[in-house]
């Protein structure tokens, strides 16, 4: 394939890049290009902090509208931020506000004449008391997606699904092997030592990136053409 196409990741820190004080911690997004051939140009757009709320009212949706072109890709993964709903700059509603700006982030690409592909937000680090992966780490917000992506017909891939079933099969203790789990005295950047259960190690990121690169590939979506 002669054709260049674009890539373009929205979506909060647990996709973002990150700067040099914050490692070990890793977004997946990151570590992404790797599984595309060299036509493709990966975007990383995601935000530390960013929900579709902020998102959207910061401009950030409004700058990805003047450079996505025909022919691109708008993946769209939001919903940690969108949790906190004491914060009115963030918060949002899963079957109300965030359903609605989803659909502003799907009518960007199509106006574009770009494919937009829903993807369910990744798992915390959340285990039931019979340790079991929890599906409710992100609350409603990836059942709201899926019933969004069903309402108006929009590509989706449940990575919520497919990080929570990675996760229960490490089992409790070996999972905070991905996330941001360190020991005092083991990170210069976390002298204290820290046990994040939402952000990623590099390790954790590139077994996220791997299993959304191998889901898109073994999909009916229209990116699997442009994978490795």
């Amino acid at each position: 394939m002669d054709k260049k196409i674009t890539i373009y990741l929205t979506g909060d820190s647990t996709a973002a890049g990150k700067t040099s004080d914050k490692r070990p911690e890793t977004g997946w997004g990151e570590v992404f290009q790797q599984y595309f051939i060299r036509n493709v140009v990966i975007e990383n757009r995601a935000l530390n902090g960013r929900s579709t709320k902020s998102f959207i009212h910061q401009g950030h949706l409004a700058h990805i509208e003047k450079s996505i072109k025909p022919g691109d890709f708008l993946l769209i993964q939001f919903g940690h931020n969108d949790q906190k709903i004491e914060d009115p700059e963030r918060g949002t509603q899963p079957y109300g506000d965030y359903q609605e700006n989803l659909k502003e982030f799907v009518e960007v690409a199509v106006q574009k004449q770009a494919t937009p592909i829903l993807l369910t937000s990744v798992t915390r680090r959340m285990f039931d008391s019979d340790n079991k992966a929890d599906s409710m780490s992100v609350g409603e917000y990836p059942k709201a997606m899926i019933d969004f992506a069903g309402k108006n017909e929009v590509l989706l891939l449940d990575v919520h699904k497919m990080t929570r079933e990675f996760m229960d099969a490490a089992g409790k203790e070996e999972s905070k092997k991905y996330y941001l789990h360190l020991a005092p005295g083991e990170s210069d950047n976390y002298p204290d030592g820290i046990e994040d259960n939402t952000h990623f190690n590099e390790r954790g990121a590139e077994a996220v990136a791997e299993l959304i690169a191998k889901a898109l590939k073994e999909s009916d979506l229209p990116i699997k053409s442009w994978l490795v």
